[in-house]
């Protein structure tokens, strides 16, 4: 019966389980990073700081894990930027895409190529935020199935709502 191996199948889990937890992690570091360089690493000054701590403690990312990354946001030289993308997708949709990211260019092409790909165009600054007025945050989140099928996408809240 070779291929049955009860621990290799209790490895394989824990190491996809692994590394989709450590995804996470580092998407809530570099989001520690952002707020500590916006307002510093005290949570009682930084309300910012204080709702993304929130966020990892809700993905249950250690408390070690949380103050190492704000003690190396507060030392560290490394600039993440928040950038807003703009553009038109499939059917004439206005789209806005903000990112943070530490290389603009890098970001901008990545962004471009997605929406090449999806039958859209990346616009120019300001060509769709007049239209709109923020509200609160969409995140969508992929969801699968216990057969590793993709259902509907789960939305989490929304963010943009027009202004008329």
């Amino acid at each position: 019966m070779s291929g049955h191996s009860k621990w290799h199948n209790i490895q394989a889990k824990k190491g996809k389980a692994d590394a989709a937890r450590g995804k996470i992690f580092t998407k809530l570091g570099r989001e520690l990073l952002i707020a500590v360089k916006e307002g510093g690493p005290d949570p009682s000054g930084n309300s910012k700081l204080k709702n993304v701590i929130a966020k990892c403690k809700a993905a249950n990312m250690p408390n070690d894990t949380i103050n190492n990354a704000i003690k190396k946001a507060s030392s560290s030289n490394e600039n993440y930027e928040e950038i807003v993308y703009e553009g038109y997708g499939p059917n004439g949709v206005a789209v806005i895409v903000e990112a943070s990211t530490d290389n603009k260019n890098r970001t901008a092409a990545d962004v471009r190529h997605v929406f090449d790909k999806s039958g859209g165009n990346l616009g120019t600054t300001r060509m769709c935020i007049i239209h709109v007025q923020q509200k609160r945050s969409t995140c969508y989140r992929k969801s699968y199935n216990n057969n590793g099928r993709r259902r509907n996408n789960d939305v989490i809240n929304r963010k943009w709502s027009r202004r008329f």
